[in-house]
This record gives C-alpha cells, structure tokens and sequence, in this order.
C-alpha cells in the first residue's frame, strides 16, 4: 500500500511540474470586476504566472471544500462525542453493579459459589483435613 501511495505521489507531482512548465506566461487576475473598481480604493489585480493562478484556485477550493465539510460533520460529531460519554457512564454504571452484586452475602453461599476442585476426569475430590 506505502509503495501505491508513493507512486501516486510522484504521478501527482510530474503533471503538476509538467503543468507549471507548460503554463509559464504572465497574466493578470483581476479580484474585483472593472465597472466596479473605480467605487473601491486600492490595486485590485494582480499579475503572475498562469500556473500559480491555476494552483491558487485549486488550494482555494480544498480548504473550502474541507471547512465546508467540516461544518456539516459538526453535528454527527457532538452526537459521537454525547454517545461516547453515555458509553462510559453505563460502563462505569454495569462495573458498580458487578461489584455490588458480586460480594457474598452469607458465608454459606461464598462458600457454594467458590468452584470445587476437580480432578482429571472431572469427579470433585473431598477436601483433606
């Protein structure tokens, strides 16, 4: 499996050197339409390398991707995390009443509920004195 990741990791880092070398020529991104950026104050443009325009949109829509995911999972993660303390409180709750339960009441019954010697082919032996 460590040996598929490592290719796909290189698979994946070829294309992207091959797209930076193919993509090499400047252009301009603009962040604010024209019509409006004589009402703001300020350069909004910018210019760089086609490729770095093209891997800037592509780590912008990850972490979108990624918080927008990690929004809608904030709900199944507080049911898990109430599930998960509920667990432990019976948990905790079934080990109180083992003990409770468990502790003999009367010596008589101690005595019946302690398992009996026994011998190789399963008689039990009285106890020697």
């Amino acid at each position: 499996m460590r040996v598929f990741r490592l290719f796909l990791l290189f698979v994946l880092a070829v294309v992207l050197i091959l797209v930076a070398v193919a993509n090499r020529d400047p252009i301009t991104v603009n962040l604010v339409p024209e019509g409006l950026s004589r009402f703001t104050q300020g350069q909004w443009s910018m210019t760089m390398p086609a490729f770095l325009a093209l891997f800037v949109a592509m780590v912008f829509g990850l972490i979108v991707g990624l918080v927008w995911e990690w929004l809608r999972e904030a709900s199944q993660r507080s049911e898990a995390k109430a599930r998960a303390r509920e667990l432990a409180r019976l948990e905790r709750e079934v080990g109180d009443l083992r003990r409770s339960h468990a502790k003999p009441k009367d010596e008589v019954l101690a005595i019946l509920d302690t398992p009996a010697a026994s011998t190789t082919n399963g008689a039990s032996v009285p106890a020697l004195r």
